[in-house]
């Protein structure tokens, strides 16, 4: 399984694709606009450079996708009105992996434009979009390039599945009965991609310049959070009744896990400071109750748990087990996830950081 071609979010406009199933997505960025806006308005006023460039990692596609770049051009637009000061041309990149739905982003590139000149109401200096289609693993722009650099809803994915899990029988994630060499190997991959990933934007970024992420993470200590390992394990229940009846290969099931790492707010401070690129000027965790986001069900009608999950999780089992396999898996899931998952507390943790580069 090629991750880079299939840990991306399901595309088209229909009923199971990402664009209408990212609310919960909307809600955590519109949690955390304040932060941004701070952030992006506190380089640009630093720095002044007469061209902003501005990155937005892990993007997607649909409506939440200009969100964040429409908030954070709208913020400095304002400042420069305060200032009585021209506003600078602005460079905006988006990124995500090959497998992103590019060609919806594009389309709606200049119905966004417009509308933002519209909101802004106010003389704009230019506004270049360009895609970057690549890992955030890996190095996506030139040397100091960038003064804002944003991430939603991204970083707890993996650059691979850890070396050495398939003896993590039974599972597709970390779970209890989970080997503890599985849940060392998924802890060191997290710390080895987390470092790479600062080290990379460290190298992009000005002096001075920001990085904001938000990531899903727990609130507990133990890697084997139940809130958080709930949902694969319940995807796991259907896999493993599909390899009882011959419809899956047990060799299938158990090469298949996923390269997710859910981490504290402990972990991910230790990994920033032994990094040393970056100031931590924010660092805190929350909650999200599922139950509060408008028309969510787990069952099969509304904002529904399948259609989030599927949206989410299905390019990476239709890669490992092919298209049919996981129609029937996710068929199995719903089923088990009326019965497993909770339908009024369940909570997703995030964790949220502004970082400034170091000299």
């Amino acid at each position: 399984m090629d991750l880079k071609q299939v840990i991306h979010m399901k595309g088209g406009d229909g009923k199971e694709g990402y664009a209408n199933n990212s609310l919960l997505q909307r809600k955590v960025i519109s949690l955390t606009r304040s932060l941004r806006d701070e952030a992006i308005t506190d380089v640009y006023r630093n720095t002044n450079p007469e061209s902003l460039g501005i990155a937005d990692l892990g993007c997607s596609y649909g409506a939440n996708t200009f969100l964040v770049i429409a908030e954070a051009i709208k913020a400095v637009e304002k400042f420069c009105q305060e200032q009585k000061q021209k506003s600078p041309e602005y460079k905006v990149y988006l990124n995500d992996l090959p497998g992103n739905d590019f060609n919806n982003v594009f389309r709606s590139f200049d119905a966004f434009k417009k509308n933002l000149v519209a909101e802004v109401k106010n003389q704009m200096c230019p506004l270049y979009f360009f895609g970057a289609p690549g890992s955030f693993y890996d190095r996506l722009f030139p040397n100091k390039s960038l003064h804002f650099v944003h991430s939603s809803y991204s970083l707890q994915f993996l650059s691979k599945v850890p070396d050495g899990v398939d003896i993590n029988k039974g599972n597709v994630y970390l779970n209890k009965t989970s080997p503890p060499d599985v849940l060392k190997a998924y802890i060191e991959q997290y710390k080895s991609d987390l470092s790479f990933f600062l080290k990379c934007r460290a190298e992009e970024l000005v002096e001075g310049g920001r990085l904001v992420v938000t990531l899903i993470g727990r609130i507990g200590e133990d890697p084997i959070y139940k809130e958080c390992c709930l949902v694969w394990d319940v995807m796991s229940m259907g896999l493993n009744d599909m390899v009882k009846e011959g419809i899956i290969k047990e060799e299938s099931m158990s090469s298949f896990n996923i390269p997710l790492y859910y981490p504290s707010q402990a972990e991910v401070k230790k990994e920033i400071d032994t990094q040393g690129s970056f100031d931590i000027n924010y660092l805190e965790t929350s909650e999200v109750n599922l139950s509060e986001l408008d028309n969510w069900d787990v069952k099969d009608d509304g904002y529904s748990v399948e259609n989030c999950f599927r949206a989410v999780a299905e390019p990476m089992l239709t890669g490992h087990f092919g298209e049919s396999v996981t129609k029937e898996a996710f068929s199995r899931f719903m089923k088990n996830a009326v019965d497993h998952m909770p339908k009024d507390k369940a909570k997703i943790s995030n964790i949220t950081m502004s970082l400034t580069r170091k000299p």
